[in-house]
């Protein structure tokens, strides 16, 4: 919350008083910022942290926050010929670079400054040879380095924007050493090493302002490349192995440690942020049959225990309770001092009691992740690093890499996302751990990290699996196919309706018999999927279910009857399994059953109690919208209420039988009416899925069939009328059909299905 009231004189009548433990009220006089606001968080009383907030471009300066002092004043104190002001941002120098020039020579460059790298003759450029200055205070593409031909066993390395090197020559153990201006802050190593491969140890270091932060495509693109290997089944180790990596596998399970800072330093919109981007972290992992055991706390002087992974360990904790718990979470009077190194003991703790109860051989074998959100400030226990060798210590096993081991370092992987409006930036790398990728990330805030860890799990061997599906923000580029990846168009070039189906294998699409007529050939209907390739996809075949007979019952009252409207496209080519085209989960399969966490041998029955548990079960389906689809709600009556919706039948045209069984067999499901509310489907949306969410993957349970009413010509609301409803194929009704193509393991032409076999 932002104040503008100036309180002078109860602050002058407060602090006369102020005698003994009576705290002064600090005054908004001289804190004002040209340019900017600020905001207090605790208005003006002790222990407040102003801080200051400018445009995009701009940084706060000289004072990025203050602190508000038993005594009234301010910390750092305003100063009288230095008003507060919003700076543009600068980035590093970038005339550091060798052996060529840089273009245009300035003594300072500004946020969306243009520089232009030219080598001199005889050498070669590297990197990017144009840079732009960007609002973050880093400059735009790579390191631009100028080298030649020297037989070193090393590339030249380079030298980032703002730093200097000492080394130049690159043979094998080699060192090169960077520093920088005092004013600016390391983010990498500052010593490289030449290795034997021909590549220089570590990552290359790059130099920052206080106000400098990562984006977060940044933290996107980095988290994602480091964490991946993380979230993944650790197969039994093999000491004899050279250089083991560890991938997202289908089943599995790691040890995760997740901590957020709630000192007062850090604003409460921040640890909402947080939270919802861990809840988002966990749901994502458990859409997999990864099972991870957590310990989720929030710290500040105490640590305050969400879940603890001993509970995990002793299956007495379910997923559902914790996001339930992280959400009800309430900082309130907590928030007062910070010990970071009573953290990092507690994770010790907990970690030796999991090697005392699952011994040392197994032990061996976990995962460690931590993730932790704070700025690094703390005012007592002391600093943790002497708890983090310990911790490495019982990881590593003092085991780093010597000769002739192999080395333990990837069974640790400390994450480090920066909060707050003053970082520690020293303090915090000190404390990150871990191969393969950053694992230091400077936020200036972190509105889309709930997405960036939506993104991470997108791993090859895991994207076949059917139902996953990533939600956030509709203005993200490619949301739609990320929501509903497993959507597809069908076009019939003959007199059958277009139609919208559903991806169940790389190679098949399900839709409904009544998109297609007798007459119809496979070069007449395209599918259009857009899986990053070709969207419109040819068709090899397609197969109607052998029981579909639209005049089946013509003589008995019914003009146009669905029973068993099911059919399956089968595709020329494979689609290109991604984040935007992947398969949804059909009935009785083992996947599904995977997907609803059945352990051990499970049936089709199960699946359905799980999938139609209440007697009025909600459930969506797909509207075709120009080149998108919308999701739609509907609600099957089930049990006793069937009988009174599929009456509703009678009204539909061309049935003129009595007896609405006729014409909605038990292959059906009936949706519609006003108790509640439905939404009714239009023409077009023919052969969509009718699915179902369950713990964030999709399982379709049924497809749109057919209507009584055409509410869609009217203009305005689109809802179902008292009277209005549709029928749906039951998928779980139409199974040998399914496993007689999906499920045909004697043919070699694509993968089938594992069915169950009950």
């Amino acid at each position: 919350m932002e104040f503008s009231v100036h309180w002078t004189w109860l602050t002058a009548l407060s602090c006369l008083l102020c005698m003994g433990e009576v705290d002064c009220i600090c005054t908004e006089e001289k804190i004002q910022i040209e340019g900017g606001n600020y905001t207090l968080t605790k208005k003006l009383v002790a222990g407040s942290l102003l801080i200051y907030h400018c445009p995009e471009g701009y940084y706060p300066y000289p004072s990025l926050t203050r602190l508000c002092q038993p005594n009234g004043s301010w910390r750092p104190r305003p100063k009288t010929f230095l008003h507060q002001r919003c700076k543009v941002v600068e980035c590093p120098d970038p005339t550091v670079l060798e052996y060529g020039n840089v273009y245009p020579p300035q003594e300072k460059y500004f946020v969306y400054n243009e520089t232009t790298y030219e080598c001199y003759s005889g050498y070669t450029m590297r990197g990017s040879s144009m840079r732009v200055c960007l609002p973050n205070g880093k400059w735009s593409g790579f390191t631009p380095i100028c080298s030649h031909d020297s037989g070193a066993d090393c590339a030249d390395p380079g030298i980032p924007a703002g730093a200097s090197r000492t080394g130049n020559i690159f043979g094998i153990d080699d060192k090169v050493k960077y520093s920088c201006d005092s004013n600016l802050i390391l983010v990498g190593m500052k010593e490289r090493v030449c290795q034997e491969s021909g590549q220089w140890t570590g990552k290359e270091p790059f130099y920052h302002e206080q106000h400098t932060y990562d984006t977060s495509l940044e933290v996107s693109q980095a988290f994602g490349s480091a964490i991946k290997g993380s979230l993944a089944t650790l197969e039994p180790t093999d000491d004899t192995q050279e250089g083991r990596t560890i991938k997202i596998s289908k089943n599995g399970t790691l040890d995760i440690y997740i901590a957020v800072d709630i000192s007062d330093s850090i604003e409460a919109k921040d640890i909402d942020k947080a939270i919802n981007a861990i809840t988002k972290l966990i749901s994502k992992i458990s859409t997999f049959t990864v099972s991870p055991n957590y310990e989720i706390v929030f710290f500040s002087a105490e640590v305050y225990e969400i879940v603890n992974i001993l509970d995990f360990l002793d299956k007495k904790i379910e997923l559902k309770a914790i996001i339930d718990d992280l959400k009800n979470f309430k900082v309130d009077e907590k928030n007062t001092g910070t010990d970071l190194n009573l953290l990092f003991m507690t994770f010790l703790e907990r970690m030796s009691i999991i090697k005392l109860r699952v011994g040392e051989k197994v032990f061996k074998e976990h995962q460690h992740v931590f993730i932790l959100f704070t700025d690094g400030g703390y005012n007592m226990g002391g600093s943790p690093e002497f708890t983090l060798t310990k911790i490495k210590n019982l990881v590593y096993m003092n085991n780093t890499g010597q000769q002739g081991t192999q080395s333990r370092e990837n069974y640790l992987d400390i994450y480090i996302f920066a909060i707050g409006a003053e970082i520690f930036d020293d303090d915090l790398q000190r404390l990150t751990a871990g191969t393969g990728g950053s694992h230091y990330f400077r936020l200036k805030d972190i509105t889309h990290l709930e997405e960036t860890f939506d993104d991470i799990i997108d791993e090859e061997e895991v994207m076949g699996l059917c139902g996953l599906h990533t939600v956030f923000d509709e203005s993200v580029k490619d949301a739609s196919r990320k929501r509903y990846p497993w959507s597809a168009f069908i076009n019939n070039e003959g007199p059958s309706k277009n139609c919208i189906g559903s991806l169940v294998t790389p190679q098949f699409v399900l839709t409904a018999a009544h998109c297609f007529t007798f007459g119809d050939l496979p070069e007449h209907v395209t599918v259009i999927i857009d899986d990053g390739q070709v969207k419109d996809k040819k068709v090899k075949t397609f197969i109607i279910h052998p029981k579909y007979n639209n005049s089946a019952k013509a003589d008995q009252g019914v003009k146009e009857f669905y029973d068993y409207d099911v059919a399956l496209i089968q595709l020329k080519e494979d689609v290109n399994i991604s984040s935007v085209a992947r398969p949804i989960c059909i009935p009785c399969t083992q996947e599904t059953s995977e997907a609803l966490k059945l352990v051990g041998v499970s049936t089709c029955l199960q699946q359905e109690k799980i999938l139609f548990k209440n007697h009025i079960e909600r459930l969506n389906f797909l509207s075709k919208k120009g080149d998108l689809v919308v999701e739609k709600e509907v609600h099957a009556k089930l049990g006793d209420n069937r009988d009174e919706c599929i009456s509703h039948a009678l009204v539909a045209p061309g049935i003129t039988t009595r007896n609405p069984k006729d014409a909605v067999t038990d292959n059906f499901l009936c949706t519609g009416g006003r108790n509640p509310r439905d939404d009714i489907a239009c023409k077009g949306d023919s052969g969509g899925a009718v699915f179902k969410n369950y713990d964030d993957r999709t399982i379709q349970v049924a497809l749109v069939s057919w209507g009584t009413m055409d509410v869609c010509k009217s203009a305005g609301d689109l809802g179902s009328k008292e009277n209005s409803r549709d029928f749906h194929i039951n998928l779980f009704r139409i199974v040998p059909f399914l496993k007689s193509i999906l499920g045909n393991d004697t043919q070699d032409e694509y993968a089938p299905l594992q069915f169950l076999s009950s």
